[in-house]
């Protein structure tokens, strides 16, 4: 009879030292994808908070209403620049004119403060930046505070006859802009045209405004919605429906 022997050989120390190796190895890159993993979804995260603070602070630009920009955010509003973070959340100083909160929830209303890595933004001007990765991340909101802060509104009076009000009709036309003044309440500027027609406002802050163009004389008063955007100045046509001038 032939008997067959068993070979109950175990790991040699080398083998166990090769398998833990190898494991370590593979425990290694998991721990780096994972960690890889982790950061783009801090990035994405931090990335769409960041775009939420802008939106916040100067309007979401693709957002229209009757064919016009309709969302611009606390500047909008305000017709400044908020202070702080915490402004977007709470009406910094009893402004009548704040609608806010613009951002952050009841449940976690300072939440929005800090990026993914927890560490606070760093929020000057036009510039939000996030240092928590190691690297800045940076959102402009606008070129310049005078983009936002500084354009013009302007335009030239005409009546039915397309006739300037010439200097003996100037102080007949009064022309009211009415703005968010940026410290919570309305500026209601007024002037009356050039010999030409022709009228302006300086510094005016991104938002729908009002412009009043009164006719004295007739008490004809016309109004129109005025959307100002980053940059931009307006100019306006204003024809007067009667013989003026």
């Amino acid at each position: 009879m032939i008997s067959i022997a068993s070979d109950n050989r175990g790991f040699t120390l080398m083998e166990l030292v090769a398998v833990i190796a190898v494991i370590g190895i593979l425990v290694g890159v998991a721990a780096v994808k994972l960690n890889k993993a982790l950061d783009n979804t801090k990035v994405a995260a931090t990335s769409a908070e960041m775009d939420a603070i802008s939106f916040a602070t100067v309007g979401n630009p693709d957002i229209y209403s009757d064919g016009a920009r309709s969302d611009f955010g606390y500047v909008g509003d305000v017709g400044a620049l908020p202070p702080n973070l915490d402004a977007l959340h709470t009406n910094p100083g009893g402004y009548s004119t704040w609608d806010g909160p613009y951002i952050g929830s009841t449940a976690d209303p300072d939440g929005y403060k800090t990026d993914g890595w927890n560490a606070a933004y760093i929020f000057n001007d036009t510039l939000l930046r996030s240092t928590g990765s190691g690297s800045n991340m940076n959102r402009i909101f606008a070129p310049s505070s005078a983009a936002l802060l500084g354009n013009q509104v302007s335009g030239v009076v005409l009546d039915a006859n397309s006739q300037t009000p010439q200097a003996s009709f100037q102080d007949s036309v009064v022309i009211v802009l009415s703005y968010p003044d940026g410290a919570g309440g309305t500026s209601n500027s007024s002037t009356n045209p050039d010999a030409d027609g022709s009228f302006s406002f300086g510094n005016i802050p991104i938002g729908n405004h009002t412009l009043r163009v009164i006719a004295v004389s007739d008490s004809d008063t016309m109004t129109y919605a005025v959307a100002v955007n980053p940059g931009k100045d307006v100019s306006l046509n204003i024809i007067f429906p009667a013989d003026l001038f």
